[in-house]
């Protein structure tokens, strides 16, 4: 008798969580009828506010494939600018429900700040950026310059290691925003700006001048890129994860904004499962069967993300390299839907 009292206590333990589970940050978000999302103070390319007042980039973008699944429409966002310093304290108070602010995925910010990051949606590195004037060709002729690097992040950390190395002297010049980093190295306070280098192609387009500096090619660190959110709520979790993977699911498909109609009548397998045409896939998130076509809806697959935003038809010009698809040599790769 004492076992099955036991059993049936755990059991419906089990349910409860479950149930509590289910009514997280979903929930919340429904209710709200709004995702909250976290994002940088203005990284073009990745987030700015236009002069409309709209925003716009790649991580907004995002956000919006994050939306138009959970809410059915892309515009039921609120974004949030964050410094890199307060970013990550603003999600773990549930300021935001999901932060796409081009931050690194490390061991140390899931262990310790008790987050978890739910995917690599841009594959980065960090570099420095010098004016052609100093006729700079490697990192390795820095020793002893003034190099500018933002605060909260990785990249002050990453300019340390490499400088001690490789037996350099280095003079660092810290500034808390992205606004300070530029100032700071446009007034000639430093000698050299480092940055995850998608960011310096960024803010490169901010000068007076850009052609006069240039990016070396020397990549010091590895630099994964995505979307985080709290580590106490695994629904929520696998819902950010899957939409992501579904927009380079989509790619690889080739479901895009232009064939998105035509594939929810095709017959070929892995594209029912995608559709909701097949599968339970979407009740299983909680999500309505056509979330992964409303995510592609709301800006287009992958590859139409990447080359509006950062590529080579956006300001930046950005080549894939390794945000490439795997089966055309980079490391994009989704598990599959089934």
């Amino acid at each position: 008798m004492r076992s099955s009292v036991f059993a049936f206590v755990f059991a419906a333990g089990a349910a409860t969580a479950a149930s509590a589970a289910l009514a997280g940050t979903l929930d919340d978000v429904r209710q709200r009828g709004a995702l909250v999302c976290g994002v940088s103070q203005g990284v073009p390319g990745f987030s700015i506010m236009e002069a409309t007042g709209v925003w716009s980039g790649f991580d907004v973008d995002f956000c919006r494939a994050v939306a138009a699944a959970t809410l059915g429409e892309a515009d039921k966002v609120r974004f949030v600018p964050l410094n890199a310093d307060e970013r990550f304290d603003a999600l773990k108070a549930k300021k935001i429900d999901i932060l796409s602010r081009n931050s690194t995925w490390t061991m140390g910010r899931e262990a310790e700040l008790g987050l978890v990051f739910a995917g690599v949606n841009y594959y980065d590195g960090q570099g420095f950026l010098v004016a052609k004037a100093r006729q700079t060709n490697s990192a390795l002729e820095l020793d002893g310059a003034k190099v500018c690097v933002q605060s909260g992040t990785t990249s002050a950390l990453n300019v340390a290691d490499f400088f001690q190395a490789n037996h350099m002297k280095l003079d660092l010049v810290v500034t808390p925003t992205v606004e300070e980093l530029q100032r700071a190295y446009q007034a000639g306070r430093c000698d050299a700006m480092t940055a995850d280098i998608s960011a310096l192609y960024a803010l490169r387009t901010k000068l007076p001048k850009p052609e006069d500096h240039v990016i070396l090619a020397d990549v010091i660190s590895k630099e994964p890129l995505g979307p985080a959110v709290r580590q106490d709520d695994m629904t929520w979790f696998n819902i950010v994860k899957w939409v992501n993977f579904a927009l380079i699911d989509a790619e690889e498909l080739g479901i895009a904004t232009k064939t998105v109609d035509a594939a929810m009548k095709s017959e070929k397998p892995d594209v029912k499962r995608f559709v909701g045409a097949e599968g339970d896939f979407g009740k299983q998130l909680g999500l309505a069967p056509t979330w992964a076509v409303a995510a592609v809806k709301a800006g287009g697959n992958y590859g139409e993300l990447f080359e509006r935003d950062l590529g080579a038809k956006s300001l930046l010009g950005i080549p894939r390299g390794l945000n490439e698809l795997w089966s055309n040599g980079g490391l994009q790769y989704a598990p599959p839907i089934r």
